[in-house]
């Protein structure tokens, strides 16, 4: 089964189940959408690693730092909050002091034809509300 379908994501091909096995889980996959589950420690790193179009729900509280290139994003996320996640690239560092657990819902269909395509900022966008 092809896991993307979006032409501009062919052109990733790092992804996050084969590059940090011991950190993301496929517990779902059909035509449509894929579903991680992701978990680490204090310390853990990731490797490089891409996201397509994803939905984040992240259900414990967790500060990570987030680099791409030049750009770096430090997050403290509390449990129970959804967020959006644009198409990227980038590593992950769990710098705080509680393990990390959250569920990526990666989106396969491309976006509809004409639909803005909004900058996405590194890591998940902020909560509605915030800066």
């Amino acid at each position: 089964m092809k896991r993307r379908c979006n032409p501009c994501e062919a052109a990733m091909s790092h992804d996050p189940a084969v590059t940090n096995p011991d950190l993301y889980k496929v517990v779902f996959e059909n035509e449509r959408v894929r579903i991680l589950e992701y978990r680490d420690r204090p310390g853990d790193k990731t490797e490089p690693h891409d996201h397509p179009d994803s939905i984040m729900y992240t259900l414990t509280s967790f500060t990570r730092r987030l680099t791409s290139g030049d750009q770096q994003r430090e997050l403290e996320l509390e449990a129970g909050q959804v967020r959006w996640v644009g198409a990227q690239e980038h590593t992950g560092e769990n710098i705080g002091h509680t393990d990390s657990h959250a569920i990526f819902v990666e989106l396969k269909e491309p976006a509809p034809a004409g639909s803005p395509t909004p900058d996405s900022p590194l890591g998940p966008s902020p909560a509605t509300g915030e800066s």
